[in-house]
């Protein structure tokens, strides 16, 4: 099998994610990086009210998540606002509310997978289209095979998520993958860094834009198993994820610097 990109350390003059030895500046870091992929959220339109939430594990207290509070728009949101929930769903740092829902999901995310050190949801239009068709992703294109055999379709519906035997219930169909699409629901992307995370979720709705754009003009003609193995070597690459995700920090440091506020 020919592969594409399969080494992408030695192919891309790529960084890696920094290494820290004081927990307080890798949190002051996680926090500036959470925060920027919150606007990110906003600036793509991935806000819906009240809904979507992005979390990391605290460096430190590793049975703590810092996460976006509820009632604050992702593009309102700064670095001061976001709060710090202990696995009771305590607010232990910060002075606004936890989402129930971001409880419940994130909490059995950290707890069931610990080297998902992030996660993010939100109710995209794209997600929910392609859901509300019992549809997962196919490999259409080169992004999407980041997700080729790495996603999960969950069909159970039992309302909004806010009770914890839910948010296990959908840890558990997540199972080993990187992203769930929950049917009536949403979409949910998880990362070993939130950079990671953050640039899988933009990924996937866009794959899922294109995938529901083709369907509408015609018939799907997916890759075939050894073209989407190829692709995926390459385009699944998680440090590509994160180094991906740099380029977005910086566009939205350029345009929105008020959110580094502390």
């Amino acid at each position: 099998m020919t592969t594409y990109l399969s080494e992408t350390d030695k192919a891309l003059p790529m960084t890696k994610p920094p290494v820290f030895d004081d927990p307080a500046e890798e949190r002051a870091y996680l926090k500036r990086r959470l925060t920027a992929a919150v606007r990110l959220f906003g600036h793509y339109g991935f806000d819906e009210g009240i809904s979507g939430h992005l979390s990391v594990r605290d460096p430190e207290h590793h049975d703590r998540f810092w996460v976006n509070p509820f009632g604050v728009a992702f593009n309102r949101i700064r670095v001061s606002d976001l709060i710090c929930v202990d696995t009771e769903g305590r607010v232990v740092h910060g002075h606004l509310p936890v989402n129930p829902s971001a409880f419940v999901i994130h909490s059995a995310i950290h707890t069931q997978r610990p080297e998902a050190h992030a996660a993010a949801h939100a109710h995209t239009l794209n997600s929910r289209a392609l859901t509300a068709l019992k549809l997962g992703l196919a490999p259409v294109d080169q992004e999407s095979t980041a997700f080729w055999n790495d996603h999960v379709l969950c069909d159970d519906y039992e309302g909004p998520t806010v009770d914890p035997e839910q948010g296990k219930a959908v840890a558990d169909a997540l199972g080993d993958k990187r992203a769930i699409l929950l049917r009536y629901h949403g979409l949910i992307t998880v990362g070993a860094t939130i950079d990671e995370a953050a640039f899988w979720f933009i990924s996937f709705d866009r794959c899922a834009q294109v995938q529901l754009l083709a369907r509408a003009a015609g018939q799907l003609v997916p890759m075939s198993d050894e073209q989407a193995a190829s692709a995926r070597a390459g385009f699944g690459d998680p440090n590509l994820a994160w180094y991906s995700f740099q380029v977005l920090y910086d566009h939205i440091v350029n345009l929105q610097p008020d959110f580094l506020d502390e």
